[in-house]
């Protein structure tokens, strides 16, 4: 049975539950009353009360009939109506505890709800739904807290590195900067050789500080898409022109295979950091002399890119997590970014409903995109 109809289910036997305690509690007050209304108007109470006006103060009958005509029978009524108030208080107490009990239950597992208490929350059986209900938001909310608590920890981990990644190039550059300003007497081919050395670690400490900058905005879930058609084999060729500088410190190649003008409706400028960010995935985690397969192809439901690059083996257990936020394929400093780019590239894609995957296929690392036509 679906869960929404057990839980409506439950809900109706609970309803029928109360209805017909109500009955029996107006069944049991009738019967109490009359019961209590014929003792007091028949004899065997004014025997009662005789015998026990007699007995206990030690009065002969008539007195004692005196006693019980002013007192008693004279306010009848009154006792009557007293006496079935009485009864009827007692039961409603009952029924009311009865029924607001179920109202404390539920207090109970909000509380333990809100205060993240261990354990799950226990609830009557005729609150079976509620219960239900309760357990699946206190597992969800303290699985939201767990991914909470792994983000951030990853974050922080990530900080400490980059931070750590700051003083090195940072020291190694105001080394060669001191010796460039001390060493009057220095030739120009070693004076060439600091400031290349220099050069490179600012040109690293810049690409470390843009990675703390994505750390800090990283958050796509507010973004919004603004579409427009643009040819996409025009986009890709432009990005391989301006990686070329990059390709060839590793002696690498790029390939486009795209027919002409494929036409494509998308933002432009968030699926250009989305290829971005493959493009030079595949450039850091290739070999050397090596060449890098960019390939885009559009069918009848959309467009499919494929980046392809050679590069060591991805474990299956790697290759499942690649893209999640602040995961870093290679922890080793220095090599890799801030474990942001594919995971944003994911978040991007799919705003634009569509999907990216891994996968090893026969030696290669193969990225592929596919994005509906709008």
């Amino acid at each position: 049975m679906p869960l929404k109809n057990k839980a409506n289910h439950e809900f109706r036997q609970l309803r029928v539950k109360i209805f017909l305690r109500t009955i029996a509690m107006l069944v049991i007050s009738a019967s109490i009353v009359y019961i209590t209304y014929s003792v007091l108007l028949r004899g065997n109470f004014a025997n009662l009360m005789m015998a026990l006006l007699q007995n206990i103060f030690g009065m002969d009958y008539d007195a004692a009939l005196n006693l019980y005509d002013r007192i008693f029978r004279s306010h009848m009524d009154a006792i009557i109506l007293l006496s079935i108030l009485v009864v009827f208080i007692c039961l409603l107490s009952v029924f009311l505890h009865w029924i607001t009990r179920y109202f404390e239950e539920i207090n109970k597992g909000m509380e333990t709800l809100l205060q993240d208490a261990p354990g799950e929350i226990s609830l009557s059986p005729e609150l079976l739904s509620i219960e239900r209900k309760m357990n699946i938001a206190k597992r969800t909310f303290d699985r939201q807290k767990s991914d909470m608590l792994i983000s951030e920890q990853k974050k922080n981990d990530l900080v400490m590195y980059l931070a750590h990644d700051l003083k090195t190039p940072l020291a190694s550059s105001i080394s060669y900067l001191n010796l460039l300003r001390d060493e009057k007497q220095i030739s120009e081919e070693l004076r060439e050789k600091y400031l290349s050395i220099s050069l490179s670690k600012a040109e690293r400490l810049e690409d470390l500080i843009n990675e703390f900058l994505e750390i800090a905005k990283y958050n796509l879930s507010t973004i919004t898409l603004q579409y427009r058609e643009i040819n996409l084999t025009r986009l890709l060729e432009q990005l391989v022109y301006e990686f070329q500088p990059i390709l060839e410190e590793k002696g690498l190649t790029c390939r486009l295979v795209a027919a002409d003008d494929i036409m494509l409706n998308c933002d432009a400028d968030k699926m250009q950091r989305v290829f971005d960010n493959l493009l030079r995935n595949a450039v850091v985690y290739s070999y050397d002399q090596t060449e890098i397969t960019i390939e885009a192809e559009r069918g009848d439901s959309g467009v499919t890119l494929q980046f392809s690059n050679h590069g060591g083996t991805i474990p299956k257990e790697k290759l499942e997590r690649i893209f999640e936020q602040f995961y870093r394929l290679d922890t080793g400093r220095g090599t890799g970014g801030a474990g942001l780019g594919l995971a944003i590239a994911k978040q991007i894609v799919a705003l634009h409903k569509g999907t990216i995957t891994a996968e090893i296929r026969d030696g290669l690392t193969v990225f592929t995109v596919t994005l509906p036509v709008l």
